[in-house]
């Protein structure tokens, strides 16, 4: 597999002299949002092609996209689709990628859709590491078909990134380049509460930089504090960095949300920002900082470059205020609150209070180490013994 740099100069090249093509993967409602930020983008230089096993749905989909983009005047690009992909066949996913050829790959698809697993275990467990195994399970057999297709794609993950790409990375597989969701949640949250907070009109030239997990993007996001740990965060307003009241900006983090699919415009518009820094820095020379979990293999969240300004285009962790380790150990900090106590060797190692915590509300003992052949067994056993049962309850 390529390096992440390696793979945006490819592209670089290649798209002198053609569209780019975008391929998401599961066209669920993070998939059918993000179509509709691409199409709504009235960029010309787009293909975009979705990939799932429901024919009759996709078609649907993308129809109705089609159509009221075309309405909006905003329509310029090819939509195809690719139907009877089963994403636990190796092989299906293999033939989609090889056929359409893809630039870019988003994966949006869930080992078990129509459910948050987070309205299971946040109330009962407070973390969310505990549904690793069913993050990573589709996420592992695309990446296999990527590595068979030969493809040098840049590829985006939606589930879980903070620990799912470092845990393909650490068993030597090939792994995303990107995560979406998660920190990105939490920036435009604290710009809004700091422009509140200094009464700032203009509150999109706020900067934020920030490394954190997922653990704190659901519980500064719910509730509005912390858990008493320190926070990396640098605020400036056109350059100048602001001292503000950390505590009471993140307390103001806590605004009111959707639970139900709605809330997956924000992942969807975190794959889109991706996009588009890769694709304005690639054709346009153009530099964005964005925050990812899992990026490179990282463990967590991080701020992120994509540089297109010299003749090699970059991606590399953003160190302008925090060093690449102090971040890392934050972030290890971080992801252990979620029930991850390592990845490392092919290996994701549960939190000894998460184990706890699962035995007492669940009834269910969870093995201390899920190794990266057992996680097809161990998500079955997660769906059948905890998702399956609460849901009969």
């Amino acid at each position: 597999m390529k390096t992440t740099n390696e793979k945006l100069n490819i592209l670089k090249a290649q798209l002198r002299n053609r569209k780019a093509r975008i391929m998401i993967i599961g066209l669920g409602s993070v998939g059918n949002y993000l179509l509709d930020y691409l199409v709504s983008s009235c960029d010309e230089n787009i293909e975009i092609c979705a990939v799932g096993r429901n024919k009759e749905k996709m078609t649907s989909d993308i129809n109705i996209v089609k159509v009221a983009s075309l309405i909006r005047g905003q329509n310029r690009c090819k939509i195809s689709a690719i139907s009877d992909c089963d994403l636990n066949n190796v092989d299906d996913i293999t033939k989609a990628i090889s056929k359409y050829k893809p630039d870019i790959i988003v994966n949006s698809s869930r080992a078990y859709s129509g459910l948050k697993y987070g309205s299971i275990s946040w109330a009962n467990v407070r973390a969310y590491g505990i549904w690793s195994p069913l993050a990573i399970r589709y996420t592992k057999n695309i990446m296999e078909a990527y590595e068979k297709a030969g493809s040098d794609a840049i590829v985006i993950n939606t589930s879980y990134s903070d620990a799912v790409i470092p845990w393909l990375k650490s068993a030597g597989k090939a792994y995303p380049d990107f995560g979406s969701g998660n920190i990105n949640h939490l920036i435009p949250r604290i710009k809004l509460a700091v422009a509140e907070e200094l009464d700032i009109e203009d509150f999109w030239n706020i900067d934020v930089t920030f490394a954190v997990s997922h653990f704190h993007d659901v519980v500064i996001s719910k509730e509005g504090h912390t858990e008493n740990v320190d926070m990396l965060i640098d605020i400036r307003y056109k350059g100048e960095k602001l001292n503000v009241d950390i505590d009471r900006i993140i307390s103001k983090c806590a605004i009111p949300m959707p639970v139900d699919s709605k809330r997956n415009m924000m992942n969807a518009s975190s794959n889109f920002d991706i996009i588009k820094a890769v694709l304005n820095a690639v054709t346009k020379g153009e530099k964005t900082k964005l925050h990812c979990p899992g990026v490179f293999g990282e463990i967590g969240g991080y701020p992120v470059i994509v540089d297109g300004t010299r003749e090699e285009v970059r991606a590399y962790i953003c160190e302008d205020y925090f060093d690449a380790d102090t971040m890392r150990r934050k972030n290890r900090e971080s992801i252990y609150l979620d029930g991850i106590e390592n990845i490392e060797n092919g290996t994701l190692t549960y939190t000894d209070e998460l184990i706890a915590k699962v035995k007492k509300v669940f009834g269910v003992e969870l093995v201390k180490n899920v190794s990266f052949d057992d996680i097809e067994k161990t998500a079955d056993f997660i769906i059948k013994e905890i998702i399956e049962k609460q849901l009969r309850r």
